[in-house]
């Protein structure tokens, strides 16, 4: 497996328990802290987007070439941040065959604020009440589509710290993004991700390549605590999107050069470097875009790039023009997504998936893209690879870092169970309902109309959600939300909420330091955990 500490850290076996100060009271970390499994939920309705063109009465190809979105998923007024976030946390437990007292930290990132007190975090420890464990660290994050980062890197932190206490990190993003009527609307969908945190994971984080960059604007906001629409600022929002990716990627480029003279590697990184890049998508046409962007950064800061062939073949005339003056520039928009085809086809396409098919899930953005190219790659395909990814949120924070995947892709490793989980992606995908743009537009008009009210009990149809879905059952006079699951089987009445039994045979595991599912059997008891001494 990829070890992101290199040649210099020392591994050595202790009794001690994970994360604890061992004698000599040097810094230690757990090795290869990163994602161990993850699992997506999007609702089971969606609206076609070129029928969805016609019913708007725009041009044909509007949504579809210009957007690059092909469904827009959507939730009618039975789900909630609140419902989306039960749904995705249960089911990765459930599919993993975890237990809830394995779980030491939940953080959760979403922009869909419906209490400005309240947690979304304590509504999901409905899910832990039968195991008995709240010892749980952990809240919400907030800042537009970047909240799911920020949890996660969290987390991160967290199994990283002195803070750890050896159970696993579950990060969860989740969003339901609708506009107004309008150009935007077509811009919009909903989901949840839930991601599981740990050391020896299938997908590493790549220590200290972090490049981030933070700024004030107003290009993306939700000012008006009474409605679900956003404030947008649409050209002011790309100016920023592009900007930050910018500087995001010329900070990681330098981090990473830097870390490559310490270990005595001369030599630029360039987007090659990256086996796949995936980034947040507002639409899917402006991560084409923005993959040209980066092979833009690459050109305008190489010392002597070879026009003649290769990616930069035919670009000499760009030479001398300045990143910031290219913002909306066309000429150097088609020059540069010409010359990235072959590289969009190779490193970012399959991450469209989920985003063309379900529409833009804000803070689960960026992940429904990693879980898209895991999806449809092989872990052979996969390993040993590095995946950069590209996190923004509007108003705004944004951040470049990688990935990298474990070389080991034997069937039962870590790699192949995280693939495994996700094979069937496409298929529940096409498995969704397709309604009509006019039930679409009912829907949103009665979410509007609705938008807090109480008490309130929803309209919407429980037989249509997918099977295992939390759902929204009423609202009483102090706004006090109670929700429901549909069962696993089609034939059994709705779980109440807090109950948590499943028609999926799951093991009960007590202690995550007797047996962590997806871990090696080498870190399966205290008396041989891993730990690696090295520089942050």
């Amino acid at each position: 497996m990829y070890s992101a500490l290199g040649k210099k850290g020392v591994v050595y076996s202790s009794c001690r328990m994970p994360g604890s100060v061992p004698a000599n009271g040097e810094a230690t970390w757990p090795k290869d802290v990163g994602v161990i499994a993850l699992e997506i939920y999007f609702p089971s309705q969606y609206v076609d987007q070129a029928e969805l063109e016609q019913f708007d009465g725009v041009s044909a190809g509007k949504y579809t070439a210009g957007l690059g979105q092909a469904r827009m998923g959507f939730c009618s007024d039975r789900e909630d941040i609140n419902s989306l976030c039960l749904t995705v946390v249960q089911r990765l437990m459930e599919q993993n065959g975890l237990s809830y007292d394995q779980v030491g930290r939940l953080e959760v990132g979403t922009e869909t604020i419906i209490d400005k007190s309240k947690s979304v975090k304590t509504v999901v420890m409905q899910l832990f009440e039968e195991s008995g464990n709240t010892d749980v660290e952990g809240i919400d994050t907030t800042n537009a589509c970047y909240g799911g980062t920020a949890a996660l890197f969290n987390a991160v932190n967290w199994v990283e710290s002195s803070s750890w206490d050896g159970r696993y990190a579950l990060v969860v993003a989740g969003d339901i993004a609708v506009y107004a009527t309008g150009s935007a609307r077509p811009t919009g969908g909903a989901g949840a991700i839930a991601m599981l945190i740990g050391p020896n994971a299938p997908l590493a984080f790549d220590r200290g390549l972090r490049g981030t960059h933070m700024q004030h604007a107003y290009d993306f906001y939700k000012p008006d605590m009474g409605s679900e629409y956003p404030v947008v600022d649409g050209k002011l929002s790309i100016k920023c999107y592009l900007s930050a990716l910018d500087r995001c990627y010329a900070v990681y480029r330098n981090k990473i050069h830097a870390q490559w003279q310490r270990e005595g590697v001369d030599r630029r990184f360039s987007l090659e470097d990256f086996g796949y890049m995936v980034f947040h998508s507002p639409y899917c046409k402006l991560v084409q875009k923005s993959l040209a962007r980066l092979l833009l950064n690459d050109f305008l800061s190489h010392t002597s790039p070879d026009t003649e062939t290769g990616p930069f073949s035919g670009l000499e005339a760009f030479r001398d023009v300045k990143l910031e003056d290219t913002y909306f520039d066309r000429d150097v928009e088609k020059a540069f997504m010409k010359a990235s085809t072959e590289m969009f086809e190779q490193k970012t396409k399959a991450s469209l998936l989920v985003s063309s098919q379900n529409g833009n899930m804000y803070t689960p953005s960026v992940y429904g893209c990693l879980a898209s190219v895991l999806a449809q790659h092989a872990p052979q395909d996969l390993a040993g690879q590095r995946i950069g990814l590209f996190s923004y949120g509007s108003g705004f924070a944004a951040t470049l870092y990688s990935l990298r995947v474990s070389q080991d892709a034997t069937p039962g490793s870590g790699l192949d169970k995280l693939c495994a989980s996700l094979f069937d992606l496409k298929a529940r995908l096409d498995s969704r309902r397709k309604v009509s743009p006019a039930v679409f537009a009912d829907n949103l008009q009665l979410r509007e109309k609705t938008h807090h009210l109480a008490p309130y009990v929803p309209q919407g149809s429980v037989e249509d959600l997918f099977p295992g879905t939390w759902y929204l059952t009423r609202v009483d006079e102090k706004h006090r939300r109670e929700y429901a699951r549909r069962s696993l089987n089609d034939s059994d009445r709705p779980l109440e909420a807090g109950m948590v039994n499943s028609t999926t045979a799951s093991e009960h595991i007590p202690s995550p330091v007797k047996k962590m599912p997806r871990i090696p059997a080498s870190t399966a008891g205290p008396e041989a955990v891993t730990i690696s001494n090295g520089d942050h």
